[in-house]
């Protein structure tokens, strides 16, 4: 097993894959952090693409989840993800920077 770390901070208002399981691999995620480096507040999102699939309403694991100017919020998410599986983030404005921390094991 090895541990992971992914980070973006992606460009605003464009939803951005932030994680794709390797082939032959399993991932628990076990949290998302997100943080604010700005000093106002905006939103976020948390969606999990299944096998890669396009993007659906019904992914969202965090929706327009509002964040403080200078915050940091930890989405504890404990989830166990399988090859071409996404993680995917978009920010509300261009200050956010999103943190996966995880375990990947080849299967």
């Amino acid at each position: 097993m090895a541990y992971i770390n992914k980070q973006s901070a992606p460009a605003a208002t464009t939803l951005t894959d932030l994680y794709t399981v390797p082939a032959s691999t399993q991932t628990v995620v076990t949290s998302v952090i997100v943080v604010n480096r700005g000093a106002t507040s905006t939103t976020f999102r948390i969606s999990l693409a299944p096998l890669g699939a396009a993007d659906a309403t019904s992914q969202y694991l965090y929706y327009d989840l509002t964040i403080a100017a200078n915050d940091t919020f930890v989405a504890t998410i404990g989830v166990t993800l399988i090859a071409t599986d996404k993680m995917r983030v978009y920010a509300g404005n261009a200050n956010l920077t999103f943190t996966l921390v995880g375990n990947e094991e080849a299967v």
